[in-house]
Order: C-alpha cells, then structure tokens, then sequence
C-alpha cells in the first residue's frame, strides 16, 4: 500500500428518493475530488434510504431496489467515480437476477471495475436476505480495500477474516446511534426535540451525538477493530432523521493503531478527510498479534453451539440491541 487520501461522509438522507440522494453524493464526491481525495465511503443504504425499508412490502422494496451493477444509480455511480477520478462506495437495496433482495454496498472504481457487499448480517426487512461472502478486492490506487456493513462490524470474527484476506483499508459504511433500546447500557433514541431545534441549540444536539447514544458508544469498540486487525478503518454513517430515530453521524477515520486521524460531531451533512500513512501498517499492534495466532487452536470458532440465532431474532426480540 502506498500513502493515500480517503473521506468519511455522513448525511442525512430522504427515504425512498434516490435522485434527491444521488443529488446528495454528486456533491460530495465534487468536493472531494477538488480536495485531493482518492476513495470516498458513503454511508450504508444513502441512495435508497435505511429505516423506512422495514416498514415496505416486498413490491415496494422491488420497486425501490435496482441491480447491481446495472441499475441506474449504479451507472450513475459508476460514471462519477470515471468523471472525477476517485473510487466510491455507496448503498442501496439490490434486486439479483434471481429476485434475492439484499443490502449491498456499491464500490465503483475509475478503471470501471466494480465491486459490491452484500450485507452478512442483514436485519432491516424479512424480504431482505443476507449476504454470505466477504469481500476484499485490489483497487487502482495500489492498496487492498475491505468491505463490511454496519452489524457486520459487530462480529469481530467478520473483522479478523476481512483482514487475513489482506484488507489494508476497511470501509465500515454504517446507519447507527440513536438507536431505540430498552437496555440502559447501549444506545438509546436521541430526543426529536433536540434536532429540530439544532440551529438554535447546536450544543444540545452536539453533546448528544458526541454522548453515550453516539460517539460514546462507538468508542467502546470501533477502534479496536482497527486496532486488533492492523488496518485503517473508514467509518461513514447517517445523520438526522431516519424513520422514528435520529442517526448520530461521527463520521471517522481510524489509524491501524486505534487512533482517530479525523472526525466530526456536525449535528448535519459532513465530509471527514485525512492522509493515510502506508508505513503504519507492517509494524502495527494488530499485524504483530495476527502473526503469532495460533489457527490450530481455533477450531470451536467453525462449530456451531446451539446458540446461534437470526440476526432479526437478536435485533428485534432481544433487550438491547
């Protein structure tokens, strides 16, 4: 991998409106092309918008979904990334050729490769299936660029996996924080209130996303998929209004050793930027500890304990999240 310029972006998208989306991205993607930037991470689901989906039929979740890599947001996509030279991932509800629908995440490179995710641990929808492959590709800018989807990043056998197939840079795109919950010690919905009145009381809604239903929250864990897998991680994510909860955005980026190298708190749209430093990788906390892994000993890992459960039946059933 060589030195390379990325961006996080958080944003508030409309739900179901994928032109007012594409407007959105158009405008990122500008701005981060005049500013250098090489491979920009859109947040899960922003072209199709995230919390409304489960709340759709399956014929309005067709109607709402495109293939991929065929579909018009894709081409759209695809001729953004050739138009102004920077490799984009953005997300969207996929149609397959077999009528399968899925939460996949869109990476459109300036050569005109394509690549795209299919979310592992899919819960949104009963109509929406999840994905079963993880997926780590070569990109034009000489580095290798992992993907995972939200509650992908939760199981950190997902991270690990990701990075023995040789991630240098992990795209985490996400539609996290404020999330409603019974259990005191997770999130929480952040209060309506606070974002409708954000422009007169900016530090109410800042302190809010920067608190335990927000950034707090990410703390907890994120960097450390960073950190124990010696790999950069480029979180985007939702802000503001989606469906009954307001997304928390903290927009970041983390070094391989845990250590946040950009981010913000903005109660709205934003874009995050910074310069990614190649030589951190070799020597990194997280890449000494994967060479002295033992694989032999990790056999239970790959059997099946009895108590598994559907990631809908976890979300949905359980206290907590």
């Amino acid at each position: 991998m060589r030195n390379i310029s990325v961006a996080a972006v958080q944003f508030e998208h409309a739900p179901g409106d994928k032109e007012a989306n594409l407007s959105k991205v158009r405008g990122f993607v500008k701005e981060a092309a005049r500013q250098g930037v090489e491979i920009i991470c859109l947040p899960e689901c922003c072209l199709s918008g995230y919390w409304h989906l489960r709340h759709l039929s399956r014929s309005q979740l067709e109607a709402l979904a495109e293939p991929v890599f065929g579909g018009p947001c894709c081409q759209e996509i695809s001729s953004l990334s050739t138009e102004y030279n920077v490799t984009i991932g953005a997300g969207l509800i996929e149609l397959a050729d077999e009528g399968s629908l899925y939460n996949t995440y869109l990476i459109a490179m300036p050569n005109g490769d394509c690549r795209r995710h299919r979310k592992i641990h899919a819960f949104i929808s009963k109509y929406v299936s999840s994905g079963s492959e993880f997926t780590v590709f070569e990109t034009p800018h000489e580095c290798r660029v992992g993907v995972l989807t939200c509650y992908d990043n939760n199981i950190g056998e997902n991270v690990r996996i990701t990075a023995l197939k040789g991630a240098e840079i992990l795209l985490a795109p996400h539609q996290t924080g404020g999330c409603g919950s019974i259990n005191p010690h997770t999130m929480g919905k952040v209060d309506r209130a606070l974002w409708d009145n954000r422009e007169r009381n900016p530090e109410a809604i800042e302190a809010e996303l920067r608190g335990p239903k927000g950034r707090e929250w990410l703390m907890r864990w994120l960097p450390t998929r960073a950190h124990d897998n010696g790999l950069f991680l480029v979180f985007s994510n939702g802000v503001g209004i989606d469906d009954d909860e307001i997304r928390t955005g903290n927009a970041m980026i983390i070094d391989p050793y845990g250590r946040i190298l950009a981010e913000t708190w903005k109660a709205g749209d934003d874009m995050v930027i910074a310069n990614l430093d190649a030589s951190l990788l070799e020597e990194s906390t997280g890449k000494r500890w994967i060479k002295t892994r033992r694989p032999e000993l990790y056999n239970l890992l790959t059997v099946r304990t009895g108590i598994e459960e559907d990631t809908r039946a976890v979300r949905f059933n359980h206290k907590g999240l």
